[in-house]
């Protein structure tokens, strides 16, 4: 990084012109070199192999690392578990200090190590394999100390660091994390994944209930609906209008099939045009026939894409069974709610 300004030194009182954007822009474009360095030079070959023997596991696989590289193998292990692989996180101080328990001769034990000399992991090693788990080095230092000891090793080509001193793990443990990621991907596809299975392991989040939450998990129904006759007054149903906090009315017959809608949009409009004339209207001779509608088996998400849908949005949607029966209505603020 010779071509680059030396940083300034530490102190108090330092200014933020310390900085400039072309200082900054070059830093960039450094960190960018230095990751095509890894991605020209990656062996795909043990990455097949890395990727392969995580697909056969038959217990659990496990990351460890020190430091910086530790937590990237936490993430790793974390995202393998959100794909419904049997993964955790294991420190290595811990592990010396009993939870090496939890390993068995089913499981696969990854060290992520930028040195591959690592004190921590090279005293764990012998502990590891006297439990029988397969281990996996990945390293970026070729013929290191971890290298030697374990099943396998994975070598994750790396330049230097973006760091002026060639010291802070900065593109190291980005290459790491980039390799994990990659590898987790590889092995998504390789298991089928499907986008229902992913998201059964995400319910809290917007992806997961985007693809769990059917129309009848949110919707109102019951006695939280605003149901009138054809024949009402408009004027007899205001409280059943605003009472019930949908901001519509569903027109119904006896068999409490749909007929309509009427909104309060409806009422300033009806109000509007016909005055005092608005007293003697029915709700029926006001509504709307041909509502947008969904059933109750739909997808919540789906329910939403309607309800925004051209000409112009609408706020709710009747919830209709199989023979146009009124049996809930789902609101855009419920859907909003639920974190849709």
């Amino acid at each position: 990084m010779g071509s680059l300004p030396a940083f300034p030194e530490a102190k108090q009182g330092v200014r933020d012109d310390c900085i400039d954007e072309i200082t900054l822009t070059d830093l960039f474009k450094e960190q960018q070199r230095h990751l095509n360095f890894f991605f020209d030079r990656i062996d795909h070959s043990q990455t097949l192999s890395f990727t392969r023997a995580l697909l056969r596991a038959t217990g659990t696989i496990f990351f460890t690392g020190v430091g910086k590289s530790g937590f990237v193998a936490n993430k790793i292990s974390q995202t393998l578990v959100s794909l419904g692989i049997r993964s955790a996180f294991l420190s290595p101080v811990d592990a010396l200090h009993g939870d090496i328990g939890i390993l068995s001769a089913a499981d696969i034990l990854v060290l992520l190590s930028k040195s591959g000399a690592t004190d921590e992991l090279l005293r764990l090693v012998p502990c590891a394999r006297a439990k029988g788990a397969r281990l996996i080095a990945v390293t970026s230092v070729q013929g290191c100390a971890l290298e030697a000891v374990c099943d396998m090793n994975v070598h994750l080509p790396l330049e230097r660091e973006l760091c002026p001193f060639n010291l802070a793990p900065v593109t190291s443990t980005a290459i790491q994390m980039v390799f994990g990621d990659t590898v987790a991907i590889a092995l998504m596809g390789a298991r089928n994944l499907s986008k229902e299975e992913y998201a059964g392991n995400h319910p809290a989040g917007k992806i997961g209930k985007s693809l769990i939450f059917k129309v009848k998990d949110l919707m109102k129904k019951e006695d939280e609906l605003p149901i009138c006759k054809e024949s009402d007054l408009i004027m007899d149903q205001l409280v059943e209008l605003t009472s019930k906090g949908c901001g519509c009315l569903f027109v119904v017959d006896d068999g409490r099939h749909l007929i309509g809608t009427f909104t309060d949009g409806d009422l300033r409009r009806t109000l509007k045009a016909s005055g005092q004339g608005i007293f003697k209207l029915t709700v029926g001779e006001m509504c709307n026939r041909k509502p947008r509608i969904i059933g109750p088996e739909a997808m919540a998400v789906e329910a939403m894409k309607k309800m925004e849908a051209p000409p112009s949005p609408v706020q709710f949607l009747p919830v209709i069974n199989d023979d146009n029966v009124v049996i809930g209505i789902i609101t855009l603020h419920g859907l909003v709610s639920a974190g849709l």
